[in-house]
């Protein structure tokens, strides 16, 4: 692995950009980086914006790249990876797969050869910077090889390495998923605010705003979520009228079971893309 290795991106969409982006941002050079796309017009812009090589052509890219990040959708996997198959070469390349449900046999199956590869779970607060993503290696990914995957991954939010790739199936539960259930949370804040007299505008504001707020301050305390719950719940106060309300609708079983439905249903996608 090259010290500053050539990283292609195969697919150019939201998160492949958001990641590229984030790497230049962090001082990449641009002559290291490469993406590729279908629709030339879309690839201009890239360029325009960020001045890294863009290509329609996948073999061209691949066969000039020590990282090959693998960014299109899941049921596109297996007709890319079987395209780009005799353009790689897993004696000196490292495949990095964002693509959730996509197994990494699968993706060794595709390539008809065994290959070091990482599986990423990002999020979409990957495109403002402050993504949470997972990854797991296989045993023929190396330590260099690794530490590029994780300046990948760094340059857009925090990037924490699992231990097997059933745990992607956890990640996806907990942060792959989990912006919609914060999202979730701020849609029934602002309607609760607008029936308590508050307008849209207001509401709005004020609630993202505290989420804002909130999760700042639990990641710059010492303190436990569950302590600096407690410490701002005062005795028959108003917090603890709207958290008892909360728990006797059973909020906290309804989360471990929406969690436990997303992470059953990350499996069910993954032999459902099998090769």
């Amino acid at each position: 692995m090259p010290q500053t290795p050539h990283i292609t991106f195969i697919g150019a969409g939201n998160m492949a950009q958001a990641i590229l982006k984030g790497m230049l941002a962090a001082g990449y050079p641009q002559s290291k980086i490469s993406a590729s796309g279908r629709t030339q017009s879309k690839l201009d812009v890239l360029t325009a914006d960020t001045g890294i090589r863009t290509s329609t052509d996948n073999l061209s890219l691949c066969r000039q790249a020590d990282v090959i990040v693998l960014g299109v959708k899941p049921h596109m996997m297996g007709d890319l990876v079987q395209s780009i198959a005799p353009a790689v070469d897993t004696r000196r390349q490292l495949i990095v797969s964002v693509a959730a449900g996509i197994l990494a046999s699968s993706i060794e199956t595709w390539l008809g050869q065994k290959a070091p590869i990482v599986r990423c779970m990002p999020n979409t607060p990957s495109l403002v910077g402050q993504g949470a993503a997972g990854l797991f290696a296989t045993g023929g990914v190396s330590d260099a090889q690794k530490q590029t995957a994780s300046i990948i991954m760094q340059s857009v939010g925090l990037a924490l390495w699992v231990e097997t790739e059933a745990d992607i199936d956890a990640v996806t539960a907990v942060s792959g998923s989990g912006p919609a259930y914060y999202f979730l949370m701020m849609e029934a804040m602002i309607a609760g605010a607008e029936e308590l007299g508050l307008s849209n505008e207001i509401a709005k504001k004020l609630v993202l705003q505290t989420a804002t707020g909130a999760a700042e301050m639990a990641q710059q305390s010492n303190q436990t979520p569950s302590q600096l719950r407690e410490a701002v719940t005062s005795p028959k106060g108003t917090t603890e009228q709207a958290l008892n309300t909360f728990n006797n609708g059973g909020f906290n079983q309804l989360c471990s079971q929406a969690m436990a439905a997303a992470h059953h249903r990350s499996k069910e996608l993954a032999q459902l893309f099998k090769a």
